[in-house]
């Protein structure tokens, strides 16, 4: 992960805990290619107007943070290429203390909203919008009987449905019956399967700028029919990478389908995770001196450069702020450990280790 991004991650997650006690925390967007002067005018117009809010406090505190934003950007030259973003308010929550604090942030990605808001949260989702993952995977397995559906954004699988379908089971008859109960089933099983497409559609045309393809899968013969025959509209169809055989159709069948598919996946997050908590315990395993684990030990290889990628395990990536300014020193990477997968479950165990340019 870059650590850009990693940084504006964690400082969202510091963002989104503070509360102002009035309407005096103010968000402000600012769009690529604005001009700044007319941005200082604005603010300037705010300023005037803020001298009519009736509570005192809330009135000192909103000028106190307007004059600290203008301040700032009196500062700058002009604004950045990508715009900016510049959260300011008094984030002290104790009566009579007063702490007005300013972030200015460059976006990772050229910024195409103007946004001006005071209120007692900062205002952080076109925020949070610019550091979603570009790229989304739709996965599908499904059988007879049940049928799961559900996405790969960056490194998390998130399920949308999971659903255990109306046909009958295998049933035996003899004569004519036994045929007027087959044609009963292959109804069923046709509008099991246009239930799916619908669903699909539902589910993937909403993202379908950012769907790179789709993946199915499933135990029998019927992922074949479901993608072959008419079922999926052709825009969809045309985005089927690739069709895997898979032992389950529920949340395990979707995991096993990301696994049966990692030639198409190797470069998404989530494979990139998993081969990198494999390439540790590997080395962890045969005893090849290139991994450490444990805070300690970590920030001790950091700290003679000798770290090339840290793991970290989701519930413990808040740690990863006392190392940042070693991380950035000696260009080491970061790879936030999801649970998503058996490896990030068994590496939680650990919480944080290293994969080591050499041996130390």
């Amino acid at each position: 992960m870059d650590v850009e991004e990693l940084e504006l991650q964690m400082l969202i997650e510091e963002l989104s805990n503070y509360n102002g006690r009035a309407t005096e925390l103010i968000s402000y967007y600012i769009p690529a290619g604005y001009d700044l002067a007319k941005v200082l005018d604005h603010l300037s117009y705010e300023y005037s107007t803020a001298q009519n809010i009736k509570d005192k406090n809330t009135r000192q505190h909103v000028m106190d943070a307007l004059a600290k934003i203008i301040n700032y950007l009196k500062g700058l030259k002009k604004l950045p290429e990508r715009g900016l973003v510049i959260f300011c308010g008094n984030i002290s929550n104790k009566p009579g203390d007063v702490d007005i604090r300013l972030w200015a942030i460059e976006p990772p990605d050229k910024l195409n909203i103007r946004l001006y808001r005071c209120d007692s949260r900062f205002v952080l989702d076109p925020l949070k919008e610019l550091i979603l993952p570009k790229q989304i995977y739709g996965l599908i397995v499904l059988d007879r009987g049940e049928a799961s559906i559900g996405v790969l954004k960056g490194n998390q699988l998130i399920i949308l449905e999971n659903k255990q379908s109306w046909v009958p089971g295998k049933i035996r008859a003899g004569g004519q019956s036994s045929v007027r109960f087959q044609r009963l089933i292959e109804q069923d099983v046709h509008l099991w399967l246009k239930y799916l497409a619908d669903e699909v559609r539902n589910y993937f045309e909403k993202d379908l700028d950012k769907l790179v393809g789709i993946l199915v899968g499933g135990p029998g013969l019927l992922k074949e029919q479901f993608v072959n025959g008419d079922y999926l509209p052709y825009h969809l169809k045309q985005k089927v990478l690739g069709v895997y055989d898979t032992a389950y159709s529920n949340e395990y069948g979707l995991k096993e389908l990301l696994e049966r598919a990692k030639d198409v996946l190797e470069k998404t997050e989530y494979v990139r995770e998993i081969e990198l908590v494999k390439l540790f315990f590997e080395h962890l395993g045969k005893g090849t001196g290139l991994v450490v684990y444990g805070f300690d030990d970590v920030k001790k290889a950091l700290e003679i450069g000798a770290v090339d990628t840290i793991l970290i395990s989701e519930d413990y990536k808040d740690k990863i702020k006392e190392l940042m300014d070693l991380i950035k020193q000696t260009n080491a990477k970061v790879e936030i450990i999801s649970k998503n997968h058996p490896e990030g479950e068994q590496f939680s165990n650990f919480k944080i280790g290293a994969i080591l340019r050499f041996k130390i």
